[in-house]
């Protein structure tokens, strides 16, 4: 400002008073004025709104008699040699008795000659914040004790996958001083058990903003692989970007072996299981085979030779089937994945089965278009299992009907494949059993289907779920992923 300038000398006409009274009024702080004597003479609605104490209960009295700490007057006293005092943070009473956490500054009032003719107290309530620093502090011990007493190992990674912080667990569980590992990209301390790169999960995670499980493997400080299941989980800074990664891993090597000592009970399980009904399913067969081997070797009627041939070599394709099922579930086999298309792979399981569709009147209707997915899959197998899905779904139309394969997209780059039939559906009893190797609702089969199928829909990172409604039908939904390529 500009004094003697008529348009920016905002003092013009207004008196010393009238400004003092505006500046006490607008002020967002607190103001009290003392006198020498250490009464108070001024404050302004400000310290009436942090107090609760009007003025007519103020203005007069001496600060001692002011529920304030004893120093006060200790500082007042420095203050009136001309010393200043700012933000000093102290603890005041409000009127109804509640503790305040108030910022004070203290200054000396001086007059035109200089001459210090009382004090001026500026108050700020901190109360929230120091609240909320009291309870940062709090979540911070906490922290700090959960993560220097947990067996869990917890790292925190930068958005370029660098390690910020790891636990002191790290060191219990691996060997590993926690100093040591920062710094380190996530890429070079675990190894995904399914063999995905790290890269990708990574990309995934920031992209969809979603928290992952995923089973890998560690090295700890005698080289040697530990099994770890991580959850890696993105944090969001304020303008709602991921700006951290956290990892919380935990050693299952246990877990593993456990698991492995069951596979093996119930593997021998299922070879006992399997071993009964190798014998009954082949055993039939077999017979019929001897008998019209029999027949055709003493028949001299081509007619009869002809209807004898056909019957042998039906039951040949029933051997064939069975022990094909079986080989499928119990062999393991390396599925060579390459990009395929979807609509090609429907397709041509629908052309299989269009004897099944004319012999039972059932009509397949599928929404699928050409080259409008492509999954990273074994082309075959994925044939292999949708026909099982379409046969079950025809099957189980004993009057005709229509099948109706759906195709929509789903989350996390997802194609997701639904085929519906209004057959006789199937009890909730029996729903959950499905699936279950050599369990089957069917007079003729061996209830390894679906068994075979859900093997192969996990072979390829898929998902299988079945619903079913008695008297209106099922729907198997499968979801894979997509691939990136065609």
């Amino acid at each position: 400002m500009l004094k003697g300038d008529p348009e920016l000398d905002f003092t013009e006409g207004v008196s010393c008073n009238e400004v003092l009274d505006l500046f006490l009024a607008s002020s967002a702080d607190g103001i009290a004025i003392f006198d020498m004597q250490d009464c108070f003479r001024r404050i302004n609605p400000t310290f009436t709104y942090i107090f609760g104490y009007t003025e007519e209960e103020v203005l007069g009295r001496n600060i001692a008699e002011m529920p304030n700490p004893v120093s006060v007057i200790d500082i007042i006293r420095e203050v009136k040699t001309g010393k200043v005092y700012s933000n000093l943070n102290t603890i005041r009473y409000h009127k109804d008795g509640r503790l305040l956490d108030i910022a004070v500054s203290y200054s000396p009032f001086r007059d035109s000659n200089g001459k210090v003719m009382g004090i001026i107290a500026v108050l700020r309530d901190i109360t929230e914040l120091k609240e909320m620093e009291r309870e940062l502090i709090q979540i911070k011990k906490l922290y700090n004790l959960i993560t220097e007493n947990t067996t869990d190992m917890i790292k925190i990674y930068t958005k370029d996958y660098e390690v910020l912080y790891a636990s002191p667990s790290h060191h219990t569980e691996l060997g590993v001083s926690p100093e040591t590992l920062k710094g380190q990209k996530l890429e070079t301390l675990i190894q995904p058990i399914n063999d995905e790169p790290v890269d990708e999960l990574l990309q995934r995670i920031a992209k969809n903003g979603k928290s992952e499980i995923i089973q890998a493997k560690t090295r700890t400080k005698q080289n040697e692989f530990m099994h770890i299941e991580s959850n890696i989980s993105p944090i969001y800074n304020e303008a709602n970007e991921i700006d951290l990664f956290l990892k919380i891993s935990r050693n299952i090597d246990d877990r593993i072996k456990n698991d492995e000592v069951l596979r093996n009970l119930d593997r021998l399980s299922i070879i006992g299981q399997m071993a009964a009904s190798v014998a009954h399913e082949i055993k039939n067969p077999l017979t019929a085979l001897k008998g019209f081997s029999k027949l055709l070797q003493y028949s001299d009627e081509k007619e009869r030779q002809a209807e004898y041939l056909t019957i042998i070599m039906d039951e040949l394709k029933n051997i064939d089937k069975s022990v094909n099922e079986f080989l499928a579930l119990a062999k393991p086999q390396a599925v060579e994945l390459k990009s395929s298309s979807l609509f090609s792979i429907i397709n041509s399981s629908i052309k299989m089965l269009r004897s099944d569709t004319y012999i039972h009147n059932v009509k397949i209707i599928h929404s699928i278009k050409e080259d409008q997915y492509f999954l990273k899959c074994n082309p075959d197998q994925l044939q292999q299992a949708f026909m099982n899905f379409f046969k079950n779904a025809i099957e189980a139309m004993s009057e005709g009907g229509l099948i109706h394969c759906c195709i929509s997209e789903a989350e996390e780059d997802m194609v997701e494949v639904q085929i519906s039939d209004s057959g006789m559906g199937i009890e909730p009893e029996i729903l959950h059993y499905l699936g279950t190797p050599f369990y089957t609702t069917k007079d003729k089969g061996i209830g390894l289907g679906l068994t075979v199928s859900n093997k192969i829909i996990q072979e390829h990172n898929g998902t299988m779920q079945i619903d079913s409604t008695p008297g209106h039908g099922t729907i198997v939904t499968v979801q894979l992923p997509k691939s990136t390529q065609q």
